[in-house]
């Protein structure tokens, strides 16, 4: 009776009477040779690693988090990104204790969507890691467009000296984002966190386009 008044639908396929099925949840498992390394067409100039492909369940994941407040989708989400950083950590990427940093969300978006999701996904992803902290260290400024539909050096001149230190971080970070596309908003952020002297080990995403 309770589908039929508040009717539920996976966030990854759409399937009824469940939240996310199975079927989704095999598609964030993180295999022993993930997250791959990837190479977006702007430089941000660390390794930038994803895990996955921005496609089908992952994609509307992310997307029904983001655009449609689907914050029951924080929980797989964040079981990937924490599958993906304990392999860095493994394979000796980066080591604890670090940061976590999400990249930078314009203040209306967030204000739209009830909070920053990247930030609320890393938070999960690491609630019992005590070596680890997140940090929502870095703001966009005004003027900041939304960059879907941006070229790359459109994405490029759009956020060119407009992300800026909210929180100064201490030892070394590792940057987190939903997705990366061409990587303009990685390599801005990188290099702000490194102009105020902090020290950017790698990107993690959960998917790359």
């Amino acid at each position: 009776m309770l589908d039929l008044v508040l009717p539920r639908e996976c966030g990854g396929c759409g399937a009824p009477s469940t939240t996310w099925c199975d079927t989704c949840a095999a598609t964030l498992a993180v295999k022993s040779d993930e997250p791959h390394l990837v190479t977006p067409r702007v430089d941000p100039g660390v390794p930038v690693f994803a895990l996955g492909r921005c496609a089908g369940p992952r994609r509307q994941a992310i997307v029904a988090l983001k655009e449609h407040g689907r914050g029951d989708l924080v929980v797989p989400l964040a079981r990937a990104l924490a599958l993906g950083v304990h392999q860095l950590l493994c394979w000796g990427i980066i080591d604890t204790p670090f940061t976590i940093v999400p990249a930078p969300t314009r203040a209306s978006a967030a204000r739209r969507r009830g909070g920053d999701p990247v930030t609320r996904i890393a938070t999960a992803a690491t609630t019992n890691h005590p070596l680890i902290a997140v940090v929502a260290a870095l703001r966009t400024r005004a003027l900041v467009r939304d960059s879907v539909g941006l070229t790359s050096a459109a994405r490029e001149r759009n956020l060119r000296g407009r992300v800026r230190i909210a929180r100064r971080v201490h030892g070394p970070v590792l940057l987190v984002d939903d997705i990366v596309t061409t990587g303009a908003t990685a390599r801005e952020a990188v290099r702000t966190l490194r102009t105020a002297g902090t020290h950017v080990t790698a990107v993690l995403t959960l998917a790359h386009a």
